[in-house]
């Protein structure tokens, strides 16, 4: 049980998440009205793909400073979920697009595809995702975990720039970017009131731990399937 209590936490907070995101009040907002209760999920799922990333990033350092290969699978099995949580987070964005940029504003697909934050995100997953066809290119454990770890680091560094920088400077219909008129940033003071800050941070805290969740029972299933390997 003592193991456990962050699971079960987990598990409690997604359920009030589900269930306070889709039954409280919410701030009624130009363009965004209802469709705000997609927070809880879409930028959610997003911090909770960043962590989960960062803390592959950590065990990538960590095995290029010790070479024990336990530690690039702790990175493997971390991204892996986090790029999981990256694509829950991009669908439940274009779900998000769909409603507020075509049907609200009567945007045009075509401008919602040259869209530098949804460019940008995508950029990022298909980093991460060429990441999973590098290791799988190497039959040596230690090229691939070498040159895994390395590429890791990249792909991190390329988180920042992608989604957060690039789509600012070159101005973005998603909330919140400089000359966006496609409504409030979410998670602006003003926007984000008490009873949506008694969900969102909940909520981000429920999807981090879901992914450590999936991702400690993946490093388990990858030990045992190396251990399995190393006594054929």
């Amino acid at each position: 049980m003592n193991k456990s209590w962050w699971k079960i936490l987990s598990f409690l907070l997604l359920i009030y998440t589900i269930i306070a995101g889709f039954l409280c009040n919410v701030p009624r907002l130009p363009i965004l009205n209802e469709t705000i209760r997609n927070l809880y999920f879409h930028v959610c799922m997003w911090f909770g793909m960043m962590i989960l990333f960062g803390v592959s990033f950590y065990y990538s350092i960590k095995y290029l400073r010790t070479f024990q290969f336990k530690y690039d699978i702790y990175a493997h099995c971390f991204a892996s979920v986090g790029s999981f949580m990256g694509i829950l987070g991009y669908l439940t964005g274009f779900l998000w697009v769909n409603v507020t940029w075509i049907t609200d504003q009567s945007q045009s697909i075509g401008s919602v595809l040259k869209e530098p934050k949804l460019i940008g995100a995508a950029i990022a997953l298909l980093i991460y995702g060429a990441y999973f066809v590098l290791r799988d290119s190497f039959t040596d454990m230690d090229k691939r975990a070498r040159t895994s770890a390395v590429y890791n680091i990249f792909a991190f560094a390329m988180l920042f720039p992608s989604i957060w920088i690039i789509p600012r400077i070159v101005g973005s219909l998603h909330p919140g970017a400089p000359g966006s008129d496609s409504g409030n940033p979410a998670l602006d003071r003003k926007d984000l009131d008490a009873s949506m800050r008694m969900v969102f941070y909940p909520a981000v805290i429920g999807w981090t731990l879901l992914g450590v969740w999936i991702s400690t029972l993946k490093i388990r299933l990858s030990l045992l399937k190396d251990k399995i390997d190393s006594n054929e």
